[in-house]
């Protein structure tokens, strides 16, 4: 009876064994890769001057912030604001555009060549004191595809 339980047991593993050798490994990656869904958004988090690749030939660079925001304890007649001047850089061209919250004909979010970003946060949120020396910022943005970009017609 044990002898032919062993039996069994053998023969169901030489089973298991043959059926896996017996998988085409392309597909089984073709499987896996429609398993994962397509990463359509990321966020990035970036000081002046830095860069990020979004994707291969594809790069999006912080030029510059600018602070006009009433200092932490200075009487100011406006509040200011703060902007980012990005460039992004892909197979379509280059192109500049500026993102910020308060400031006029500015907007929080724009879409360029089917990419969508969006400000999320800014370190430090508060502006400086009036005898401090401006801080080193660091904003966040999330990127996301919105649609598949075309080329330019010519």
């Amino acid at each position: 009876m044990q002898a032919r339980l062993i039996g069994i047991i053998a023969g169901a593993l030489m089973f298991g064994v043959v059926a896996a050798c017996s998988v085409d490994p392309k597909q089984a990656e073709a499987e896996t890769a429609q398993a994962k869904p397509r990463k359509t958004s990321a966020s990035y988090a970036l000081r002046q001057g830095e860069s990020v690749m979004l994707a291969p030939g594809t790069t999006l660079k912080l030029d510059r912030i600018n602070d006009s925001r009433c200092k932490t304890g200075a009487v100011c007649v406006w509040a200011g604001y703060i902007s980012y001047t990005f460039t992004l850089t892909s197979r379509l061209g280059t192109r500049n555009f500026v993102l910020a919250e308060n400031m006029p004909n500015a907007q929080p979010s724009t879409t360029l060549d089917g990419l969508a970003f969006a400000l999320e946060k800014l370190e430090p949120p508060a502006p400086p004191a009036v005898d401090e020396a401006p801080p080193d910022y660091r904003v966040s943005l999330r990127v996301s595809i919105v649609q598949p970009a075309q080329p330019a017609k010519t």
